[in-house]
């Protein structure tokens, strides 16, 4: 998923668990190989199944036999995607909500994936509806 400024473009590069369809990692940065393996980094020392659409940087990475191309398996990812850019207006293409820093992204998505959980959201939603 790309975020846009006029500058440049800011990419979120996601990994989820498949059957919990929870997101286990992530990393924000450039759409290059360099970022990808940051988040492979992240996530190497699973023992998992891997399945992308045939982007040439996935298959430079992944190990070929752990990795399955095609957009059958995708769907997942895409619903987390269009979760992002619904619940952080600053993901959709022309916001003028706040900063696309790479930094103010990831923070962005630490708020959202802790909320998501809840357990978390009853701790806050308590907290804000006692003012009132």
């Amino acid at each position: 998923m790309a975020l846009y400024s006029i500058k440049k473009k800011v990419w979120i590069w996601k990994a989820l668990d498949r059957y919990s369809r929870k997101c286990i990692a992530w990393v924000v940065g450039q759409r290059d190989e360099a970022t990808f393996r940051r988040l492979y980094d992240k996530v190497k020392h699973r023992s998992a199944r891997y399945f992308t659409d045939a982007w040439e940087v996935y298959q430079k990475v992944l190990p070929r036999e752990q990795h399955t191309v095609g957009k059958a398996y995708t769907t997942a990812i895409e619903q987390d995607n269009a979760n992002t850019r619904h619940f952080l207006a600053r993901m959709t293409r022309r916001t003028k909500v706040v900063s696309k820093s790479a930094a103010m992204v990831d923070l962005s998505l630490r708020i959202q994936y802790h909320l998501a959980m809840p357990e978390n959201y009853r701790l806050w939603q308590a907290k804000i509806m006692g003012i009132f």
